[in-house]
This record gives C-alpha cells, structure tokens and sequence, in this order.
C-alpha cells in the first residue's frame, strides 16, 4: 500500500465538502440563549515546561473563566516541546483570549473552531499521544473524517491502540486525534492499515486533572 500524508492526499482529491465549517461547529446554547462553540487552542511555551506548572496556570484560568462565560473542559500537555492543548467551551475565541490574559498572561499561539467526535474511555495503562493532521484550507469535512475515524475502531485493537476522540477545524484542514499506546508507531499502524492517512506531527502528551 502506497502511503500518504493527509496533506498529500487532500491534493490528490478534492474532499471539501458536505458541510461548511460555520454549519459544523460544534454549538450549544447556554440557559441565557448564548451560542456556544466548541475551540481547541495551542500554547507554544518553553520545551521542557513541566506539567505540573501549567496544572498551576489552569487552576488560574478557572477561577476567572466565569467572567468571560468560558468552560475549559479538557487540557493535554507535550512536556518536552513545550505545548500545551486546551478544550473549551465559549461563546468566541476572544473570550478564551480574555481568560487566559487575566489569569496569568500566556495567550494561544492558535485557536481552532473545531467539531469533535464521540469520546471514548481512558484505559490508563499505555502513553498518550496527540497527533495533528494538516490537510490545508477548506481540504476537509467533518463527515470525511468521521469515517476515517471508524475505520480507525475497526482496526485499532490489532495494534494495541486506544483511540479516544479527534476534533476537526474545516476552515484550516486541521484534524486532531487522541490516542492511547504503548509507542507511536501504534497509532501510525492504525492510520496506516485502516485509510492510509498519516498525521504530519505526533506529540506524547499528558492529560491534565
């Protein structure tokens, strides 16, 4: 099997396309009528940061993310290249912004709209990996992926991998994934054998509490 890189293959066929990214978007409404989005953003901080330090920073954004109606929901960190990877909940991107400037001053290098699938379990007992697929702007649907990824369950358990969620950014062609195994090359089996779509970047993060 020839193997491509999702941003190799995104230009080989044209899958833009079954829905717009303002259309996909994960959205709720809040008891006050607010629309809410679903943003996963990305701090580019010093390689080496421990985890521990940016739990600190989190509990900082806590305590203020009430003032800006902000629910930060899930957060993963890539000690050794310094990235950390937020889930949360808002009504815009500047709300996030706002949180983070007021608690302690460490803004988003990038914030992603993004649409997420449906949440598996953590097992606990293997390493966790975020890997990024770059597929490019408006080269992605959210429907595309949500097939790419079930092809992933049918094949995982061959390589020992446990594949938690992914979030899809249409407007960028960014997808995400979260993964448990025992070592990366788990999870580029998986992607290999089930679609053939390799991710461009795979960092071994932890999750936050």
């Amino acid at each position: 099997m020839k193997i491509l890189t999702m941003t190799a293959l995104a230009s080989m066929f044209s899958i833009t396309g079954f829905y717009s990214s303002a259309q996909t978007a994960k959205m709720s409404t809040s008891g006050s009528g607010e629309t809410r989005h679903l943003f996963l953003d990305v701090h580019r901080l010093t390689p080496g940061i421990k985890a521990e330090a940016v739990a600190q920073a989190h509990q900082k954004d806590l305590a203020v993310e009430g003032k800006y109606g902000v629910d930060f929901m899930k957060y993963w960190v890539a000690e050794d290249e310094g990235l950390v990877f937020c889930l949360a909940s808002a009504s815009d991107s500047g709300s996030l912004r706002k949180t983070h400037a007021e608690a302690h001053g460490l803004l988003p290098d990038n914030i992603y709209l993004v649409e997420e699938g449906t949440e598996a379990a953590l097992k606990g007992k293997k390493n966790l990996f975020l890997d990024i697929h770059y597929l490019g702007q408006g080269k992605v649907s959210v429907k595309d992926v949500a097939g790419a990824h079930e092809k992933d369950l049918a094949v995982e358990k061959k390589y020992g991998a446990n594949f938690i969620n992914y979030w899809v950014n249409e407007k960028e062609g960014v997808v995400m994934c979260l993964v448990e195994a025992s070592d990366s090359t788990a999870l580029i089996n998986t992607h290999k054998e089930a679609h053939g779509l390799l991710p461009d970047k795979i960092y071994r993060v932890k999750q936050g509490q």
